[in-house]
C-alpha cells in the first residue's frame, strides 16, 4: 500500500488531504480494495481513531477530505456534518453547455437496489437532496460549475447533474452516471471547506483548487 498523502493543514486534532480521484476513503472489501485514505492515515498516524474519516468522498471525485487524528475530535466533527454545520462546495466540469447561469436543485433519489451503487430518482421512496449551483465559465462545449451541496446524499451532485430534472447534463468522467470509461476520470473536485475547530472553535477555511 502507497501511504503516501497530501496534506494541506495538519495539527494535533485532525487533518485535512486533497485526495485523488481514484482512491478511495476507507477500505472496500477484499485485499485489492483496502488502500484508501483512511489506511494511509493509519499507517502514518498509529494514534488515530482506526476509523478517522468523518465524511467520504467517492472515489472518483477528488479533493479535500476532513479526518480526525483522535476520538474526541472525531465525536466534535462528526456532529458539525450531522447538524449540516459544515459548509462545503465543489468545482466540476460538465459535459455539455447550462444555458442559465444560477439555481437550486431538488431532487429525490434512492438507490437503485438492482443496480448498485446506482442512485435513481424516485418520487414517492427517495429523499430529498438539495444542492445550489452557478456557472463559473463556459468554454469549448464544458460548462465548469460550483456546486454548494446543502444535503450530503451518496452521489448527490453526479446524479443532479446528470438527471434531466436536474442539470441534464453528466459530470465529465463520470462512469456512472456520464461516459467516464475507468477509475480517476471523474473532474468533481471538493474545493472548500469550513468548519470549526474542535478544541478551539475557531471557523476554519481551507480551499483547493483542481489541476484542471
Amino acid at each position: 500500500m502507497n501511504a503516501q498523502l497530501d496534506i494541506v493543514y495538519q495539527d494535533a486534532h485532525f487533518i485535512v488531504v486533497n485526495k485523488p480521484s481514484g482512491l478511495l476513503s476507507a477500505p472496500g472489501k477484499g485485499p485489492d480494495k483496502l488502500d484508501s485514505v483512511t489506511e494511509r492515515v493509519r499507517a502514518l498516524f498509529p494514534e488515530a481513531p482506526a476509523y478517522s474519516a468523518v465524511h467520504r468522498l467517492d472515489m472518483d471525485t477528488s479533493g479535500l477530505m476532513l479526518l480526525a487524528l483522535t476520538k474526541e475530535a472525531h465525536r466534535a466533527l462528526s456532529i458539525q456534518f450531522q447538524e449540516r454545520e459544515v459548509r462545503k462546495k465543489y468545482i466540476a466540469l460538465l459535459d455539455g453547455v447550462i444555458e442559465e447561469g444560477e439555481g437550486t436543485i431538488e431532487l429525490p433519489f434512492r438507490l437503485d437496489v438492482d443496480n448498485r451503487p446506482h442512485q435513481i430518482y424516485d418520487a414517492e421512496d427517495g429523499k430529498m437532496g438539495t444542492t445550489i449551483w452557478k456557472v463559473i465559465e463556459r468554454v469549448n462545449g464544458v460548462t465548469r460549475v460550483q456546486f454548494k451541496p446543502i444535503t450530503g446524499r451518496t452521489h448527490q451532485l453526479r446524479v443532479h447533474s446528470a438527471h434531466a430534472k436536474g442539470l441534464g447534463i453528466p459530470i465529465i468522467g463520470d462512469p456512472l452516471y456520464g461516459t467516464g470509461t475507468g477509475p480517476g476520470h471523474m473532474k468533481l473536485h471538493a474545493t472548500m471547506l469550513e468548519f470549526t475547530h474542535p478544541e478551539t472553535s475557531e471557523r476554519i477555511v481551507i480551499d483547493s483548487e483542481p489541476a484542471w
